[in-house]
């Protein structure tokens, strides 16, 4: 099962909550994934979508708000045939009529009464996703949108998600306009939002290890670089070192000099402040740095040409 079946899954399980709740979250489904029909002046109304628990949460929503008893039809998906499509309907006119009347359909202008309460904006946004909205696998992303055919209802739904300071976008995909928000902590958000609290806790145990493991990355990434930076300073000074010698020896250089000099020889893998303590007396890391860009100075203008 893909996380956003998950989701919608735990959505359909919640209590329906008060009816005015209700209302806003049928009105969420029927903005998204719902069909109004007037024939010969009597509507009927269709609900149609892919996953079971969406089309149940329908029926049960109908059932318990207004005493609707709507059908429920299943067909087999003609190019996938493992899938299911299911629809509910509501044929008889006066069902229809009650239920519009509910979530103001006939009064687009009054809409805004539906989602008077905090609560009935979080029912909005619940039937919006059951109806038309996916969630990516934290594993991989974090992406939650949801799609409509009709630009009103996109930009009616981005208010409602900022209301939550969610900060959502809107994007044109080939006909559809996708309303989506792709951060993480924010994504978290919206699932407190719409309750779906299991989920929440799973997406965030994904992100804690996620961010664990990008912290080790990092440290190790980190700590790689100091150690390749400091084996190729080890290795540049061996090797001026060594130039040194050959061309000059090192006596000529004074003690300190010739103290360091011998030591980085026999100890190449070394750090700064482990020679520094091998020396007697010993120094410290600015003091045997100090030391080692000096020897390099005298290599580098030998290598020019100039004289110990």
């Amino acid at each position: 099962m893909s996380f956003s079946s998950e989701v919608k899954e735990e959505l359909a399980r919640i209590t329906s909550g008060a009816r005015h709740c209700r209302i806003a979250e049928l009105a969420g489904i029927l903005d998204f994934c719902g069909e109004i029909v007037l024939d010969e002046g009597a509507y009927r109304v269709k609900v149609h979508t892919e996953n079971v628990s969406v089309a149940k949460r329908f029926f049960t929503l109908l059932k318990d708000t207004f005493g609707i008893h709507g059908e429920l039809q299943v067909k087999r998906n003609e190019y996938l045939k493992r899938s299911r499509n299911y629809s509910v309907f509501v044929d008889k006119h006066e069902d229809c009529v009650l239920l519009l009347k509910a979530v103001k359909y006939f009064e687009p202008k009054s809409f805004g009464l539906v989602l008077q309460n905090t609560c009935c904006k979080r029912a909005y946004i619940r039937g919006a996703f059951l109806a038309a909205g996916s969630m990516s696998d934290p594993e991989k992303n974090y992406h939650f949108e949801i799609v409509t055919l009709h630009e009103q209802f996109a930009v009616q739904l981005q208010d409602v998600l900022d209301f939550f300071e969610l900060d959502a976008k809107i994007v044109i995909r080939k006909k559809y306009y996708v309303v989506y928000i792709k951060e993480g902590a924010k994504i978290v958000d919206v699932l407190n939002i719409m309750e779906a609290h299991v989920a929440l806790m799973n997406l965030e145990n994904v992100r804690i290890l996620k961010d664990m493991r990008n912290t080790v990355n990092r440290r190790v990434n980190c700590e790689t670089a100091n150690i390749n930076k400091t084996v190729s300073a080890a290795v540049k000074q061996a090797e001026d070192i060594r130039f040194l010698q050959e061309h000059r020896g090192l006596s000529e250089l004074n003690q300190g000099l010739q103290d360091i000099a011998y030591l980085r020889l026999e100890h190449p893998e070394a750090t700064l402040k482990e020679l520094g303590e091998m020396l007697n007396p010993p120094v410290g890391k600015s003091g045997v740095n100090h030391r080692l860009k000096k020897l390099s100075k005298i290599a580098e203008d030998m290598r020019m040409g100039g004289s110990l």
